[in-house]
C-alpha cells in the first residue's frame, strides 16, 4: 500500500494536572514520530479541549496504533478520537511555524 494522510481529531479528557504532567513526554513521542516520516503536523487546540494531528501511515490501523502508543492515550488523556484519510491539495507554508 501507498502511505497517506490520516486526520486525527482527538479529545481531552478534562484532566489538566495529568495533560500538564504528561505533555513533555507526549511531545517528545510526537518528535519521535516526526524524525520516523509518521507525523506531517500536530498541535492542540487553542482551549487545550484536544488536538489535531496529522499522521502519515498505509491504513488506519497503523494510526490508531501510534494513537494507542502516545504517552496522552496510556496515562488517560485521550478520551476519543475520529480518525479521516485526508488529501492535501495546497499549503501555505508561511503560515505554519518553524518546527
Amino acid at each position: 500500500m501507498v502511505p497517506m494522510k490520516f486526520a486525527a481529531i482527538i479529545e481531552y479528557a478534562p484532566v489538566p494536572e495529568t495533560i500538564s504532567r504528561v505533555r513533555p513526554v507526549h511531545r517528545d513521542y510526537i518528535q519521535g514520530l516526526k524524525k520516523n516520516g509518521q507525523i506531517a503536523i500536530a498541535g492542540p487546540f487553542i482551549d487545550d479541549s484536544g488536538g489535531l494531528l496529522v499522521y502519515e501511515a498505509e491504513t488506519a490501523e497503523q494510526v490508531d496504533a501510534l494513537i494507542r502508543d502516545d504517552p496522552f492515550f496510556k496515562e488517560g488523556v485521550f478520551k476519543s478520537w475520529v480518525l479521516r484519510a485526508w488529501k492535501p491539495v495546497t499549503v501555505n507554508p508561511a503560515l505554519l511555524p518553524a518546527a
